[in-house]
């Protein structure tokens, strides 16, 4: 009597094929979030350049010395002019999604208030003030980012590994 052989692949080596495969797709998952956070936290950083320079513009130009007391008065222009800073954080925007007071863009919060005390006002009438805080904060912290980040007018830039506004640490 003839034994007809069988051609083709068991139970156990079609599930240990699947189980590879499941292990190597974990752990591109975790890479790419990983990519994910710390290319929003670089844009975070960026934000925060873009606010210290367009806080330095607005000074010079339109609030003899002050700073802006908020990002919409930091992007509106003085007549005849343009803004102070990129529109990707202008507030007054459509495409702009606020938080509180603050602005999404790329998983974090940015915002600026005021600090200090009012001593001038602008080419628009608005009040400037001697000092500001600028922040961005993570939006869900360990998914859209995990460290916060802070400036002032000294121009230096701050974070938290925490993710907190309160950062002591200057990046590098």
């Amino acid at each position: 009597m003839k034994t007809r052989q069988e051609d083709g692949f068991t139970l156990v080596e079609l599930l240990i094929v699947v189980a590879i495969i499941g292990i190597i797709a974990a752990i591109g998952v975790a890479q790419v979030m990983r990519a994910r956070v710390a290319a929003n936290e670089s844009s975070a950083i960026s934000s925060m350049r873009t606010v210290n320079t367009a806080q330095v513009s607005y000074a010079n130009s339109a609030a003899n010395g002050g700073y802006a007391t908020s990002l919409a008065v930091l992007a509106t222009a003085c007549p005849g002019g343009t803004g102070f800073m990129s529109p990707d954080l202008d507030p007054s925007l459509p495409s702009a999604t606020l938080v509180g007071t603050g602005l999404l863009k790329t998983g974090y919060v940015v915002d600026l208030i005021a600090a200090g005390v009012g001593n001038t006002t602008d080419c628009n009438g608005s009040p400037a003030m001697t000092d500001y805080v600028a922040t961005a904060l993570p939006r869900t912290i360990g998914v859209t980012g995990e460290r916060g980040f802070n400036t002032s007018s000294a121009g230096t830039i701050y974070f938290d590994p925490a993710g907190l506004a309160t950062g002591t640490t200057p990046i590098q």
